[in-house]
């Protein structure tokens, strides 16, 4: 009577925490990362301010991914002193670009390449950032322009640099617009709210779990970081460009 009546309880709270998750009001994660036995790290932009790279390393985070650019114009006013900073403390670090529907792919690269600069030797490798912004998840743009400004967004980096990008996205915008199109390049997968199995199948190498992160060494009007996890079966060597 009793195990049948906690088995009922049990039920009813799973099920009340899954359709918070579900939507979007619940954050449950953290329950399905083992955050001591996994290899943790950040993306971080201007919005973190002064970044203290020696501190968030000490917190157990072993990599981080900086904001470079977005669009084809916008520069992120911090990048240049987290991407010192960065490799200063021995911190293993990639740079990042905010994909933009409105603009060519080519000229988005170019941004990129003007801001990094020539060299990623040592670094994790470039990521291109690809999600909805503004109104474009009610308003999507079409798959074909999509397809083929991101294709050549990716193919002028990897002409510059001699890797293939990693793509960020989430799963819907996954299925939308990449899969099929680029299953060769390595993925960054955004599931924040569940965990990635419950929505992904394919593979990945990140998976951002959680933007509610609270940790210690940032200044700025954010209180929240970035966290992200390397799939177990990956390692963190695979990312780097040599």
């Amino acid at each position: 009577m009793i195990l049948g009546l906690l088995a009922v309880i049990f039920a009813a709270v799973f099920l009340t925490v899954f359709i918070l998750a579900k939507q979007k009001k619940v954050f449950i994660n953290k329950w399905f990362v083992n955050e001591e036995n996994s290899t943790i790290g950040v993306d971080v932009s201007a919005y973190q301010a002064d970044i203290d790279m020696n501190v968030l390393k000490a917190q157990n985070i072993e990599f981080i991914y900086i904001k470079a650019t977005e669009g084809s114009t916008h520069k992120d006013s911090r990048f240049a002193e987290n991407w010192k900073n960065a490799e200063e403390a021995g911190l293993p670090s990639g740079a990042y670009h905010f994909f933009s529907y409105d603009s060519e792919g080519k000229t988005q690269a170019e941004n990129f390449i003007e801001q990094v600069g020539p060299d990623l030797k040592g670094r994790l490798l470039p990521v291109v950032d690809v999600e909805y912004y503004g109104d474009k998840e009610e308003n999507p743009p079409e798959k074909e322009d999509v397809v083929r400004e991101l294709r050549a967004y990716v193919e002028r980096i990897e002409q510059e640099y001699g890797v293939k990008p990693m793509i960020y996205t989430r799963s819907d915008v996954y299925d939308k617009y990449l899969k099929g199109e680029f299953d060769e390049y390595r993925k960054w997968m955004s599931s924040l709210y569940t965990p990635l199995s419950w929505n992904y199948r394919d593979d990945w190498y990140i998976w951002q779990y959680l933007n509610r992160g609270e940790l210690k060494g940032y200044s700025g009007g954010e209180t929240y970081i970035d966290l992200n996890v390397l799939n177990k079966t990956k390692k963190l060597e695979d990312l780097l460009v040599n």
